[in-house]
Parts: C-alpha cells; structure tokens; sequence
C-alpha cells in the first residue's frame, strides 16, 4: 500500500527535482502505477525526507518554492540547528586572500560552536567545508546536482567525507546531472538554514550574490569581507549598501551574540 509520501518522492524522482514539473504533476493527479512508485522509492541510494514529513526542516518552509523532497545522507538533525549554523559563500575562481582568510575565519567560527553551510563548489565552498571538517567540527553541504552525483568531481573526497560523517543534501535525485539553473536555485535552501550569510568573496556578477539576496529576503545576517580597491569584487560594495564588514571571527560571534545566548556560541570546540 503506497502513501502520500511515497507519490511525493516518485515525483520527484520522475521529473529530477524540478518543482514546477513536480507541482504539475501532483496538481493534475497524474496517474501512475502502484508497482512504478513502490520500485523507485525502494531503489533509493540515500535517505530521503519530504514536505509532508515531520522532522521536514521547518525553515525550509518558509522560503519561495520549499523542495517537495530532500534527498541526503548524513545527520538531518544538523538541518535544525539554525541558531548556530552559519553559510559561508565565495567565487570558485577565488584569490589567494580569500582562501586564506576563509581557513582562518572559518576555523575559529567551528571552534566557537558554529556548524558550516555551504554549497561544496570548488574555490571558497571547499575550503569552508574543509576548515570545519579539520577543526573536529560539523558541516552542511547543499549540492546543485543529484545526491549521488557529485560536482565538481574534484571535491569527491570532500564530498564522501561530509556524507559519511557530516550532512550533504540536494532536491535532486540519484544522478541527476548538474545545471546551471540548479546552482542558484539551490542556495535558496543555503541561506534559510543559516543565521546568517559570510561572504568571503565575490566578483561582480556572481552567483554568490544570489545567496546574498535570499538571505536579505529572509532577514538573514549579512557579513562581508573587505576586498582591496583594485581587485574584481563586489564585496566592498555590499558593505557600502549595509552588509557587516567583517575582519575576524570574532566580528561574526559578536553580532550573532546579539540575537543568541553566548553559551551556545561560546562553547568548547565540537568534538
């Protein structure tokens, strides 16, 4: 006997994730065979959790279009800890400055308690995941291709770890192949399960900012950091038009200090 979830997750699975195409399907009561629906939700690979689900990130709810499925693997609990969650986001053609300093800042932000979310690219993505992994504490990452195809694939050993030990999510299925209508479609679920925003860089025109336009659309902290003059960025002038320049972690904590008890941003490092 199949349920309301089982016809969400063969659904999503049919049409690869694409919401629209979802929405359709399940608007016109599309019809389908009992036995297709029970083969695909029992040929899943990963775990999966849906809209109709209770332990759904609640989040999740609120922004435009929320995903009908997540697939993941990993620990979704570490998609309920908004307090302490924070998206760190950048160029993948990134300079040397912005790897180094997303290391530095990002590392004491895991040491503070804070878990990371990014989006497992290549440049700034990675070295968040990495500095988190590397200081014993936990990340999120939220991919723009299926669950079980990873991209770039030379981040698949990042991304093997953070499936076996982390979390690692995606509202698309299996091996669905990445597009470049997925990447900025995703960050969308990046910026609602986070406190906040810390862009380490981004040149103009970069898809970075449109993580930085769904965390404003849903009252998300902005940080920033500061890029010289001379170099192609669009960082300085987000802090111009009011996101938080940002030096240090420390910067991070204390603004988030405002809104959340010290005790859980001041705690021992995650063992």
């Amino acid at each position: 006997m199949i349920t309301g979830r089982d016809v969400v997750i063969y659904f999503s699975v049919k049409y690869a994730g694409d919401w629209s195409k979802i929405y359709n399907a399940m608007q016109a009561r599309e019809n389908f065979e009992e036995e297709d629906v029970l083969t695909t939700v029992g040929g899943l690979r990963c775990q999966v959790v849906t809209i109709i689900d209770e332990n759904y990130p609640a989040m999740l709810k609120r922004i435009y279009k929320p995903p009908f499925a997540l697939f993941y693997y990993g620990d979704l609990s570490l998609s309920y800890e908004l307090d302490s969650t924070l998206a760190v986001v950048g160029s993948r053609e990134c300079s040397d400055y912005g790897l180094k300093m997303t290391t530095l800042i990002t590392s004491e932000l895991v040491n503070r308690g804070l878990t990371i979310i990014s989006g497992l690219a290549k440049g700034i993505d990675a070295a968040a995941h990495l500095a988190a992994m590397n200081n014993k504490g936990k990340t999120i990452a939220v991919l723009g291709s299926g669950i079980d195809n990873c991209y770039p694939r030379e981040n698949f050993d990042l991304y093997n770890e953070v499936k076996l030990h982390h979390l690692v999510m995606s509202e698309y299925p299996g091996d669905t192949a990445p597009d470049r209508e997925h990447f900025p479609w995703r960050n969308r679920i990046i910026a609602a399960l986070a406190k906040g925003v810390f862009v380490a860089e981004a040149h103009r025109k970069s898809g970075t900012l449109i993580t930085v336009g769904y965390a404003l659309y849903l009252g998300r902290d902005v940080f920033v950091l500061p890029h010289p003059a001379d170099t192609d960025t669009s960082c300085n002038r987000l802090i111009k038009d009011g996101a938080i320049l940002i030096e240090s972690a420390q910067d991070i904590i204390d603004e988030l200090n405002q809104n959340v008890g010290e005790s859980e941003l001041k705690g021992a490092p995650k063992q």
